[in-house]
């Protein structure tokens, strides 16, 4: 399964929209087969939902998403998982051990603070 994090500095990003790179990660077995960061040079909307699409990505793992971004994510079945929080590497751990604590769907809404 490759999975996205969007990443921002060595945590995930509390934003995806906002965030400067993501972290992909091919895990089978719970085992980390190969990682890599993909660099976003620009956020408009549905390039970075085909961008992922194109890279066999199938989860995407960031604190909050606006609605429109969650569609097209949907729209090219990857799944989206909010509310995640924390260090990278950590939260990569707790997904490839299947422990990841995710809360309650964080749609972000356009203007409001912190997200």
């Amino acid at each position: 399964m490759k999975i996205a994090i969007a990443v921002e500095g060595k945590t995930v990003a509390p934003h995806f929209g906002k965030c400067p790179e993501f972290l992909i990660a091919d895990i089978k077995g719970g085992k980390l087969i190969q990682s890599e960061t993909l660099l976003i040079s620009k956020h408009s909307p549905g390039y970075v939902p085909e961008l992922l699409h194109s890279k066999n990505i199938q989860r995407i793992l960031c604190g909050g998403i606006g609605t429109t971004a969650a569609a097209f994510f949907h729209t090219y079945g990857i799944q989206v998982i909010t509310s995640v929080s924390g260090d990278v590497i950590q939260v990569l751990d707790a997904f490839k051990s299947g422990t990841l604590l995710a809360n309650q769907p964080n749609f972000c809404i356009p203007g409001s603070k912190g997200c």
